[in-house]
Formats: structure tokens, sequence, C-alpha cells
């Protein structure tokens, strides 16, 4: 079946051709984007994504035409879903790029954007029936800084840990800053559960603002779960009873096993069918 995405208002074949060879996000990674889980025909959660997008449009310097709100990329993303005959839970990435003209220093900061629509492969939140195996990747150090907390095309750090992860036969890796401590996965942010309080990395280690990461935090102090967010060194990973990772299309993902230590995923069960309380 033909799928088909939307460039700057038009909907154009998903092979259409749509970047020049200087485009600004393939060349400088001058681009941000988000990617929205679609549920009852409805992007999800949206408050939350483009409280993020436009703190990075506002970060990049980039400069957005008014009505490019939240509520036009709401009716774009389920036009287009509908476009695709999307029957089911679905993924949307919508990327936010300057436009081309200059080298490092751009000619303008006006932007164009552009959405795709891919179907999942459930609906709802599911749980993964086997835990993950996770290991540390600490060849390269993320930074901190005011970019860290955002979803950029500057994507180095977890492309060379998606290929650590995959010769190494691992489900995921935990990234570190350079202080020594952990700030997220490669896709996800990252949950420790102990004595049935939940630990995870601050924004300001250096952590993507991950959306799923707040409403997970909300969920659980609803149901009178504690959390705090700090600094982690790795050797909470020994320490906990649980490990779990967070992200907007995926939900939770439960870790079960981190080097010899092996984890249970009572509270992620828990906290994953209240999550799926809200949107189902």
């Amino acid at each position: 079946m033909e799928q088909f995405i939307n460039h700057n208002g038009t909907i154009l074949a998903a092979d259409h051709p749509v970047f020049l060879y200087n485009n600004r996000g393939f060349c400088y990674g001058d681009a941000i984007f988000e990617t929205i889980r679609i549920a009852n025909h409805k992007p999800q959660f949206l408050k939350e994504h483009f409280q993020r997008l436009f703190w990075g449009i506002s970060l990049f310097n980039m400069q957005m035409e008014e009505q490019l709100n939240q509520s036009f990329f709401e009716g774009a993303i389920i036009e287009l879903a509908k476009k695709n005959n999307l029957n089911a839970d679905g993924r949307a990435k919508l990327t936010i790029y300057r436009n081309q003209g200059g080298l490092y220093s751009p000619e303008n900061n006006t932007i164009s954007y552009l959405i795709e629509i891919s179907t999942l492969l459930t609906d709802g939140y599911k749980l993964n029936i086997k835990g993950f195996n996770i290991d540390l990747y600490t060849e390269i150090k993320k930074s901190q800084n005011i970019l860290s907390s955002i979803k950029s095309n500057n994507s180095a750090i977890y492309i060379l840990a998606s290929i650590y992860k995959k010769q190494n036969l691992l489900d995921e890796c935990i990234l570190f800053n350079d202080k020594g401590c952990i700030t997220e996965a490669i896709s996800s942010n990252i949950f420790v559960v102990k004595n049935g309080v939940l630990y995870t990395p601050e924004i300001s280690s250096g952590c993507i603002e991950g959306v799923m990461r707040k409403k997970i935090i909300d969920i659980a102090r609803d149901n009178h779960i504690e959390v705090y967010e700090l600094s982690m060194l790795p050797n909470v990973l020994l320490e906990a009873e649980e490990l779990f990772l967070t992200n907007a299309i995926n939900g939770i993902q439960w870790v079960l096993a981190y080097k010899q230590k092996k984890y249970i995923n009572t509270t992620a069960i828990r906290l994953i069918a209240k999550l799926n309380e809200l949107i189902y």
C-alpha cells in the first residue's frame, strides 16, 4: 500500500524526494524532531511534545510562522494518518529543519517541516515479554549542556552506542555524562526501583527530557509511589530490584539483566497498566 508524507503542507508519496543537496538538517544536523504515538486515532501527549519542540526551536534560534502551532500540527498528523489508512496505533515523526543557505552561519532562520507516519505492531502499550539484556556504553560520554535535553538531528552518540549494542548482542545500552553519572539509554529514559521507590537521572545530568519520563513520574506520584530525580552512579544498577526504560512510542520496557544481576518487573507491570488507562 502506498504511503504518504507531509512536507510543508503538501502531501507527497513517501518515496518522493523532498530535500536538496544543501539541506541544513543533512549538512549540519540543523534540525529537531519529535516522535509521537498515535492511539485512538489521536496523537498522544501533545502538550508535552510541543513544549519540548518549541523549547528546541527557541534554542536553535529558528523562526516559526505563528500559524504553525500545536493545533495546526495535530490536525496535520491526523490528516496524514487518515491518508495512510492508519487503522491501528501508529508513530508520527515531526521534523523541523532550518531552510537551506549558508555554511555554519545560516543565511536565514526560517523553517520547513516534514511529517511521517508508520504503523505500530500492537495497539496499546505492551510490556515486553522478554526482559532486556543491557550493558554500559562508556566509549563516549554525553555532554551536559542546555541542548542535551532536546531531540535533535545531532545524534552521533546514539548511533555509535547502537552499533556497540548490536556488536555485543545487547537489547540496550546505558549512556554516561562526563562526570561518570548515568544519563539515559539509547532511545529511552531509565528508571531504577529500590524498596518501592523510583529513581531516575535528573535532567541536568544530560538526559533527554522525555515525554514518557514525565508521564511515568506523574503516574507514580498519583499512585503514592515516591520518585526522586538525582545524579546516579552506575553502582545503583547493581543495587536495584527493578530497572525499566521509557519512551513515548513503547511506553515502558523492563530490563531482565545487567551483567550478572537479574531484575523483576512488578512496578513496571503496575505502571504500564495505569499508563494505558490514560488513553484507552
